[in-house]
């Protein structure tokens, strides 16, 4: 019986001992586990608008409503043909259903406005033209001088603006941005981690960030500039 105590008393001391040491290891993975670096790695890219959207909204007011139609129908075809002398097919151009306002109907006394008729519309070009949509921008200028006075709010509620240039093809060179994005985001971790004495592990978490299109300058908003930023965390090991 004595042997049989001795032998239970070692095998209690093993456990123990053994039990201890895969606690520490345990801890030390832990720890390991819970030091990480978090950096953000970007990437830009400049290119052309492929999309142009124009819209032209003009308004003709006046208290006698046959004159306001007949204006409202002439102005909207000297802008469709300015377009078309511009190059744009009738696919590339829209015209939206006009609106009347009688200024008169709500309002009394000194209050009424001299004209009580105001018809609007928007002519909007949609092309991807961008070439022929920034020549026709810079002759714009003609459309005043045959009479037609822009501005102001067209048809359902649209406005009148300068052009606007969109960039579509964004899952063209996305894959390539966040690519980019993140290998830069990784000598952001490696240079960290020899700074402090460590090595990179593997990806604790990945975001891939915001995607912004912007005009690369006030001057030329027809060419865009997309920038990718993404967010990784790197387990940091000894």
């Amino acid at each position: 019986m004595k042997t049989d105590k001795i032998v239970a008393a070692v095998i209690v001391a093993l456990g123990l001992a053994a039990g201890g040491w895969f606690m520490s290891k345990g801890l030390a993975d832990l720890r390991t586990g819970d030091r990480y670096v978090s950096v953000k790695g970007s990437a830009e890219k400049v290119v052309d608008a492929d999309l142009v959207v124009w819209p032209l909204a003009h308004t003709v007011s006046g208290n006698d409503l046959g004159e306001v139609q007949r204006g409202l129908e002439a102005n909207t075809a000297a802008i469709r043909d300015f377009f078309k002398t511009a190059g744009f097919g009738d696919d590339e151009i829209v015209v939206a259903p006009a609106r009347l306002e009688d200024r008169w109907a709500y309002a009394y006394g000194e209050n009424k406005p001299p004209e009580r008729y105001r018809y609007s519309t928007t002519v909007t070009l949609r092309t991807t033209k961008v070439a022929k949509a920034m020549e026709a921008l810079r002759h714009s200028g003609d459309l005043l001088a045959k009479g037609v006075m822009l501005g102001g709010s067209g048809g359902e509620g649209e406005s009148s603006g300068g052009p606007q240039f969109d960039y579509t093809r964004l899952n063209d060179i996305k894959p390539a941005l966040i690519a980019e994005a993140t290998a830069n985001a990784r000598k952001s971790a490696e240079q960290f981690a020899k700074d402090s004495g460590a090595h990179i592990g593997g990806i604790r978490t990945a975001n891939q960030g915001v995607v912004d299109i912007s005009n690369r300058d006030a001057g030329s908003p027809q060419v865009k500039k997309v920038r990718v930023v993404s967010t990784v965390e790197y387990f940091l090991r000894d």
